[in-house]
């Protein structure tokens, strides 16, 4: 993303543009994620890849769809979607492992129409923090 400064375009910072995208929708803590999840409110969306997973553990019920693949995966029009993606109206709640990454794939998520998709604040290692479910890969 860049910035029109007159003539020419100045580029954007990292820190900048999460800003930026962040300013556009209102991101939810842990606690809240999980009682959306738990009440059927919101799905849980884990972007972090299969490495950090095995390590750390998965959160029960989430939906596992690694970064590279999640606008095809969740565009409730594609034809790659997954049984889950049922309309641009879907609470999604994207977490990756600390909360950088996830806040660009839900801008990402807005550009598809899919309005209601937010982050995780802090990602995964926040949910892990706050003693919220965590299970094994394999478990």
């Amino acid at each position: 993303m860049a910035v029109s400064g007159g003539t020419e375009t100045q580029p954007v910072g990292i820190d900048d543009l999460l800003e930026r995208v962040r300013a556009g929708y209102r991101r939810v803590e842990a606690q809240e994620a999980h009682e959306a999840a738990r009440t059927g409110e919101a799905l849980l969306v884990d972007i972090r890849y299969a490495a950090l997973r095995e390590r750390d553990g998965v959160i029960p019920g989430a939906l596992i769809i690694e970064r590279n693949e999640l606008e095809w995966r969740l565009d409730p029009q594609g034809s790659h979607r997954t049984p889950e993606a049922t309309g641009h109206d879907l609470h999604i709640v994207v977490i990756c492992n600390e909360g950088y990454a996830s806040s660009l794939a839900a801008a990402s998520l807005h550009q598809l129409g899919l309005h209601r998709a937010t982050d995780l604040v802090g990602g995964f290692q926040a949910w892990r923090a706050q003693g919220l479910p965590v299970e094994p890969v394999n478990g």
